[in-house]
């Protein structure tokens, strides 16, 4: 995910990007407006190793958004563009829409 303040790598339960309950979370964190791609879980494991495991057993965090990794630099390191699916533009509460 590409937000005002970098990249983001998280991990959801959410059915998809439009899943009131996952718009819901990354507001309450302060994030509106974002442009969002969907990876394999199964990439990030193998990307991401022990930590992967870390992020999935942290309490602090909810199944609904689990932060993994917030440097954009790595992030775009670990993954190939043509791996992402997407993207989806969100731009507000009401403002939900695929790219074209």
């Amino acid at each position: 995910m590409i937000t005002g303040s970098g990249s983001i790598l998280f991990l959801t339960s959410a059915a998809g990007f439009e899943d009131p309950e996952f718009v819901k979370a990354l507001g309450e964190k302060g994030i509106n407006k974002y442009i969002a791609f969907e990876v394999a879980e199964e990439t990030v494991k193998n990307r991401y190793g022990q930590h992967y495991f870390v992020t999935m057993a942290d309490m602090r965090q909810s199944d609904i958004l689990r932060i993994v990794d917030v440097d954009g630099q790595r992030i775009f390191r670990n993954f190939d563009l043509g791996s992402l699916s997407g993207p989806v533009l969100h731009e507000g509460p009401e403002a939900i829409r695929r790219a074209a």
